[in-house]
């Protein structure tokens, strides 16, 4: 009788799970409550948990008509939410949240084909409401993180919705292949399809740092870094890291600052060192109007209700 090679091993620790393959390493931890380790060929690609976003950087359009004073509560979700449950599902069986003591049952590796891990969380809002985030690890590595929000009545509109990452270093350049340019909602009717790089991530110059960089309608896109904060290795080669659509196109802006970052600054020196590369998938993209800069909203059909529920998903290749 031969054996049964499943090719993921899985690791019970106290407040994490270990998932590891060939060529990749994930860590996951409950008491951060997200994916905190990114290990592809020995290369770090996190520098934070992936934590669900709702917030961007205000425009002039924004403050003349204001919005931040509608919508403001969402700066607040966006800087603090709470992770309030973990579910581990191993070859489709729950193992529910095995962290110390009941993961001494597990003993050392355990094998595996695919990985689930849901993370639910609560926002600070009032009146509150919960976003689940997924990833189903397969036995490749391939990572399909799916990313769902609900709906509440009573919520103000929402400026995005989307998983922010946060890289250990700035990157080098990204690549992607969608729409050309900086485009919005309301801002796509001169962008030509096709794959472009980038590889200056500074800010739009505007007198005021604002929100800039949004790329819509993405079938992909590659990060390229070469740099660490590991100061033990050795190789400075360029390393990708690929995320691609699962079903439809996504929105994302690839950025050296949060959008709290942004916020905190009234002129560009004020800005704080770019060291980090902040990568935002989006599911949701507010418009940015510009009909004028005293008063007019964004037009209803670039609006995102926050009392209708939101779900996207994308696959980290």
């Amino acid at each position: 009788m031969g054996c049964i090679f499943k090719a993921l091993r899985i690791v019970y620790g106290d407040y994490t799970l270990g998932v590891h393959g060939e060529g990749f390493d994930y860590i996951f931890s409950y008491s951060q409550g997200g994916l905190e380790s990114i290990m592809k060929n020995g290369y770090e690609w996190l520098y934070r948990c992936p934590k669900p976003t709702f917030w961007r950087a205000l425009t002039d359009n924004d403050r003349g008509s204001s919005f931040h004073i509608k919508s403001g509560s969402w700066l607040a979700a966006d800087m603090f939410i709470g992770c309030t449950n973990v579910e581990v599902i191993t070859d489709g069986v729950s193992q529910g949240k095995p962290c110390a003591p009941d993961n001494n049952r597990y003993g050392g590796d355990v094998p595996a084909d695919n990985v689930v891990v849901k993370f639910e969380y609560k926002t600070v809002t009032t009146p509150a409401t919960t976003v689940e985030v997924i990833y189903d690890v397969n036995s490749e590595g391939r990572i399909t993180v799916k990313v769902s929000y609900k709906g509440v009545k009573g919520l103000p509109q929402l400026p995005v919705f989307g998983l922010r990452f946060i890289m250990p270093t700035l990157a080098d350049k990204y690549m992607y292949e969608g729409l050309s340019g900086e485009t919005y909602p309301d801002r796509m009717a001169g962008a030509t399809h096709g794959v472009y790089e980038v590889d200056d991530l500074s800010l739009t110059p505007y007198l005021v740092p604002q929100e800039c960089g949004m790329r819509m309608e993405t079938d992909w896109v590659e990060i390229t870094r070469h740099t660490s904060l590991n100061n033990s290795r050795k190789d400075n080669s360029k390393q990708v890291l690929k995320i691609e659509k699962a079903d439809k196109p996504f929105a994302f802006s690839c950025l050296p600052y949060t959008a709290s970052e942004i916020e905190n600054a009234m002129h560009h020196e004020e800005l704080p060192p770019a060291r980090r590369t902040v990568l935002c998938v989006y599911g949701a993209v507010r418009g940015v109007g510009g009909i004028d800069s005293w008063g007019s909203d964004v037009e209803a059909d670039y609006h995102i209700s926050a009392e209708e529920d939101i779900t996207y998903s994308f696959v980290i290749s």
